[in-house]
């Protein structure tokens, strides 16, 4: 289901994300393609887009290609949710 989200595949491609999404909840799904949780994950998120469209934004993106931000925000777990409000990084709690 990961087709059905659009992919962030860059650094520059995160920090514009971040920089341009305001007021609304910018979700960040870090994991892989092939990994049968993150299609787990990517499903559920596919299916609630729509109805979350006006107050969240959700971008995928591939752990692999954006080890800069994978090292930043310490993602040992694959898949990890990262989350933006205004470009401030919200801590989340679970």
């Amino acid at each position: 289901m990961s087709f059905l989200l659009p992919k962030l595949t860059s650094k520059k491609e995160v920090d514009q994300a971040i920089k341009s999404t305001a007021e609304k909840v910018l979700v960040l799904r870090f994991g892989r393609d092939e990994d049968p949780v993150c299609l787990q994950l990517d499903d559920i998120l596919s299916k609630t887009s729509s109805d979350l469209s006006k107050m969240a934004a959700i971008y995928l993106v591939d752990v692999d290609q954006t080890a800069v931000y994978t090292q930043y925000f310490d993602i040992s777990y694959i898949p990890s949710t990262v989350f933006f409000f205004n470009g401030q990084h919200m801590k989340v709690d679970y």
